[in-house]
């Protein structure tokens, strides 16, 4: 089934930092910051998150690292592992500073000031 952008609110896009080039996936809402959530598609830790966000209304950005390409996977682990040495799921990075694994909505709330 193919699901278009009206009914979920996702887009598809390349993003350039230093360190890679990886395809990510945007959800749109209020804009809290960069918030990049790396997921594994049959996580449910990791679909729990993305709907708690989703929740929230905040925009942010996922990488299904399963799901990615060769390239796209071992780039979004190089960068993972920057912030979670154990390269556990799901991992938020907020603002490309802080790191958040695993499903905390306490912690989400905090790093959001919500």
């Amino acid at each position: 089934m193919i699901e278009s952008l009206e009914t979920t609110g996702v887009r598809s896009r390349s993003t350039t930092r230093k360190e890679d080039h990886m395809k990510v996936n945007h959800v749109e809402g209020t804009d809290k910051g960069n918030l990049l959530i790396y997921t594994l598609s049959t996580c449910i830790w990791c679909k729990k998150t993305k709907a708690f966000l989703d929740s929230l209304g905040v925009g942010y950005d996922f990488v299904e690292v399963d799901a990615a390409s060769e390239e796209d996977r071992e780039a979004a682990l190089t960068e993972i592992k920057r912030f979670n040495p154990q390269c556990s799921f799901p991992t938020l990075v907020v603002n490309d500073k802080q790191c958040i694994v695993g499903y905390d909505e306490a912690k989400i709330k905090g790093v959001l000031g919500l």
